[in-house]
């Protein structure tokens, strides 16, 4: 972490402009967007892009709060170009982020993009406009994220480590890598016939953690745009970038979130930190073992994860034992990977 003189430099140059597009994505959350559009204001973007989903006809008062939010991002009071993208219907969180994060490629080569409740530090904007540059060309890194789940453990002496496990409450990306990426996965049969998890990890609980989540994305079980995202990095054995100290916090936890709605979840409104001078990793090496952190706290995945004894043991041995069953269904042709 660096010297309160550095992050005051790098704070006025982001206040001055930022020259990397920024594209914000807004639902029904008044309070959330007014906190993140403020901090947005200050870094003082030269392109904006507003997206919003339209309200659901069976929520009562959703109508009301979405004009609310469409009012509060109006307020745009800096030199700016906007655009806007307002949808009269609901597409849920799958349709609407994904091709509202289209949309914004097809005005811009490289962008940042903020959800509307990532609440990201003064210097995330610095930071991650920085690496869009260093990395324009270099296709091996397909993302930089705001996020760090490290718990204080320091990956390496550089500002920022690579992984393979993209982290997307606040992050940044290019026109190119998202390019690669699939709302239906049509590629998830031909990654899986060819041994693909295998190129994610050794460890076969992290396998079947990723055969287990991208197969019931792939059928409509699960009703989200992210996992899609992460298996074009693993598809295309893309890396992301994870800072250092965190950069951003999720304000969205609760009942009232679509997928987070763990109110007293560890990673909720985690501390912000700032980042001065960036210093920069000799190779893009992935951090095996911030990955396998990750992997065993956050996903709890293994047996050495969160828990212990008897009850954590048999909740595990189901896993593997439904990911044995996934994986003997899909040699088998049981499965059959075309229906959805």
């Amino acid at each position: 972490m660096q010297s309160e003189s550095m992050v005051t430099d790098r704070h006025e140059v982001a206040k001055a402009a930022l020259d990397s597009p920024v594209l914000f994505l807004v639902f029904n959350r008044p309070e959330t967007t007014k906190r993140v559009f403020e901090s947005i204001r200050q870094a003082r973007p030269r392109q904006l892009f507003l997206a919003a989903d339209g309200p659901r006809t069976n929520v009562q008062g959703e109508a009301e709060k979405c004009a609310a939010v469409r009012e509060i991002v109006s307020q745009v009071d800096w030199d700016c170009e906007v655009q806007t993208l307002f949808r009269d219907r609901n597409l849920g969180c799958k349709g609407a982020v994904s091709s509202a994060i289209d949309w914004f490629f097809e005005y811009v080569e490289a962008g940042i993009i903020l959800e509307d409740d990532c609440l990201p530090s003064d210097t995330f904007y610095g930071f991650c406009s920085e690496l869009l540059s260093r990395y324009a060309d270099d296709e091996r890194v397909m993302m930089i994220s705001g996020d760090n789940f490290q718990d204080g453990h320091l990956r390496g002496s550089a500002s920022y480590f690579f992984s393979r496990i993209p982290h997307i409450w606040g992050w940044a990306t290019w026109r190119q890598a998202w390019s690669l990426y699939s709302l239906d996965m049509e590629l998830l049969p031909k990654f899986l016939e060819s041994g693909g998890l295998e190129s994610i990890s050794c460890d076969v609980d992290v396998q079947n953690f990723w055969l287990s989540s991208f197969i019931n994305v792939y059928q409509g079980r699960i009703n989200t745009w992210d996992y899609q995202w992460m298996f074009a990095m693993f598809a295309a054995g893309g890396v992301s970038i994870c800072p250092q100290y965190n950069l951003v916090s999720n304000l969205g936890f609760g009942k009232a979130s679509t997928h987070t709605k763990e109110d007293g979840n560890r990673y909720a409104c985690m501390e912000r930190m700032e980042i001065g001078n960036i210093d920069h990793p000799e190779a893009i090496e992935i951090d095996e073992e911030a990955d396998a952190y990750t992997y065993r706290v956050m996903c709890d995945v293994g047996f050495h994860s969160k828990g212990s004894g008897l009850a954590r043991w048999r909740k595990l041995s189901r896993r593997r034992w439904k990911a044995r069953a996934l994986r003997k269904a899909f040699e088998a042709g049981t499965i059959l990977m075309e229906e959805k």
